[in-house]
């Protein structure tokens, strides 16, 4: 599959401003379960300005959150689905997850992300961000779809 764009992205992902963490797919390669994206990092972000003021850090469980976004678009196109108002993707669990070194206003996160399996509605993927070649973060994430009321 090309490249996405964030309009693309939108039609995948319910997620939106300020929640909203990938900018660009540069790539969703069906045939090898992987996916790679970007997420830029600016500095008008709205966690920066409590996370730490002076000395402005991106929260990881925000690191977490933007690869397991990635990891949702990787699940949605490998089935040709998009998330509907019935259902959503939900986080299911981390493990293994690590944090190499702080992300910083100005970094451009490339996340990229492999689907391990998927056994009835329920997803694990391995997952990893970096800063260039330099790996920032990496976990295994699952999430599974779950029935939504609205």
């Amino acid at each position: 599959m090309p490249a996405m764009d964030i309009l693309e992205i939108m039609r995948h992902l319910p997620h939106r401003y300020p929640f909203l963490m990938i900018d660009r797919v540069l790539e969703c390669d069906v045939a090898t379960h992987r996916i790679r994206a970007v997420k830029n990092v600016t500095l008008n972000e709205p966690f920066f300005a409590g996370h730490f003021p002076g000395y402005p850090v991106m929260p990881g469980v925000l690191v977490i959150e933007a690869m397991a976004q990635v990891s949702a678009i990787l699940a949605y196109v490998m089935r040709g689905e998009r998330h509907d108002s019935k259902s959503l993707l939900f986080f299911a669990g981390i493990d293994n997850a690590r944090f190499r070194r702080p992300v910083f206003p100005g970094d451009q996160l490339v996340l990229e992300a492999e689907e391990l399996n998927c056994v009835r509605s329920v997803f694990k993927f391995s997952a990893r961000a970096k800063v260039g070649e330099e790996l920032v973060a990496q976990a295994e994430l699952m999430a599974a779809v779950r029935d939504v009321k609205v």
